[in-house]
């Protein structure tokens, strides 16, 4: 039996940063208590792990990541998946939607049969299933998604995917306003998939209607889509009035200015605001040339982009989302909600994202400076820095 108490960590509770210890069993946290109670469980431990009065938290779960450490999980490679989940794990990411761009369906179907190979047998942070981004996007916002393989919602090559899929697509992003679009919402979401919306034209009634037919989710939030208008609201606008879609927001500091940071949380809050990554294979290697989505991507300043100028991904990692996070303004600990239980309750998870008796011990240690000390999945070490 394998017990492991962690002690003379803080962490939040009721609102404030609290010295607890934490005694973890087979992988599933035990019991939580206050530090002056460590002396009469050291003994029922076969490991104590001393926190230093650190900040602890859930492991953050990134829904939205297509690579790093130079490693493009549309290679198509297990090496590639393997390399994105240590990544992710030195990140402070313990569980990820490994997630593809637009493609032709061979290389679709290739990367989910790479991600199937790893998922279960990951070397640090766990495969939460796959994130398919495109091909059912529209031209007009397609970013840097490659115009080639953009198409139409297709519901027989869907039906195609799924059977190969190993039950591993969790969420597709399309735009609804594709003809097919509103038909495949509804196909997705019958099947219990996240539908989310981006690199769309959707106008506002478009949009809503989508989020009637069982779209819950936006990609990217006001990137790749319609922007505001006062006379032309959007998909933004639309999303921002359904209490129950959630929005994916990439906090680097380039793709939102801080104000929008700030307007996303007033009106959607902690619970419907997830951060995500959206990193690609330059996350963690620095500036440089890399190719990405069929593109030559230039990162210059940790700013990816094509050669136009259009934005292409980013390299921030979820220790730095939080970071820029708390820096704009928003609370630590709802920052660290929009980090961790929030994208586990988009994913349907009642056992991650919080600490909590009866969760998973996916933990992160870290310290003032947002810096990764350790992180731990299901009560192993996935990564420490010493």
């Amino acid at each position: 039996m394998s017990t492991v108490l962690i002690r003379n960590v803080r962490m939040f509770d009721e609102h404030e940063l609290t010295s607890r210890s934490i005694l973890v069993r087979e992988g599933v946290i035990e019991t939580i208590f206050n530090e002056d109670d460590t002396t009469s469980m050291i003994s029922m431990a076969e490991r104590v792990m001393e926190g230093e009065g650190q900040i602890l938290i859930p492991g953050m779960i990134d829904v939205h990541i297509h690579g790093a450490d130079s490693f493009d999980m549309m290679d198509g490679t297990t090496r590639s998946v393997e390399a994105v989940s240590i990544a992710c794990a030195r990140t402070g990411c313990t569980s990820f939607l490994a997630t593809s761009v637009s493609s032709s369906l061979e290389e679709l179907l290739q990367m989910i049969a790479s991600t199937a190979q790893v998922a279960g047998k990951e070397p640090g942070a766990q495969i939460a299933g796959i994130h398919m981004e495109g091909p059912y996007l529209h031209v007009k916002r397609k970013g840097m998604q490659n115009e080639r393989y953009l198409r139409h919602p297709d519901l027989d090559e869907m039906t195609r995917i799924l059977q190969h899929s190993h039950s591993l697509i969790r969420m597709v992003t399309l735009a609804p306003e594709l003809p097919g679009g509103m038909e495949m919402v509804r196909f997705l979401k019958d099947r219990g998939i996240i539908v989310s919306l981006a690199h769309s034209d959707a106008t506002y009634e478009q949009a809503q209607q989508a989020f009637r037919c069982g779209a819950s989710h936006v990609t990217h939030c006001f990137n790749g889509m319609r922007p505001i208008h006062h006379r032309d609201p959007g998909l933004i606008v639309a999303a921002l009035e359904e209490q129950h879609v959630s929005v994916q927001a990439i906090v680097d500091h380039v793709h939102l200015h801080p104000a929008i940071v700030r307007l996303l949380y007033r009106e959607k809050g902690p619970d419907k605001m997830v951060l995500i990554t959206d990193a690609l294979q330059a996350m963690g290697m620095g500036d440089g040339t890399y190719l990405f989505g069929g593109h030559e991507v230039n990162v210059s300043n940790g700013t990816a982009t094509l050669a136009d100028g259009t934005l292409a991904s980013s390299t921030v990692t979820m220790n730095e989302a939080l970071a820029h996070t708390v820096r704009t303004g928003i609370p630590l600990e709802d920052a660290i909600i929009m980090a961790t239980r929030t994208p586990a309750d988009v994913l349907g998870w009642t056992r991650k994202g919080r600490i909590e008796c009866g969760a998973d011990a996916d933990l992160v240690l870290m310290n003032e400076n947002f810096e990764v000390l350790w992180t731990m999945i299901q009560g192993k070490l996935a990564y420490s820095r010493d």
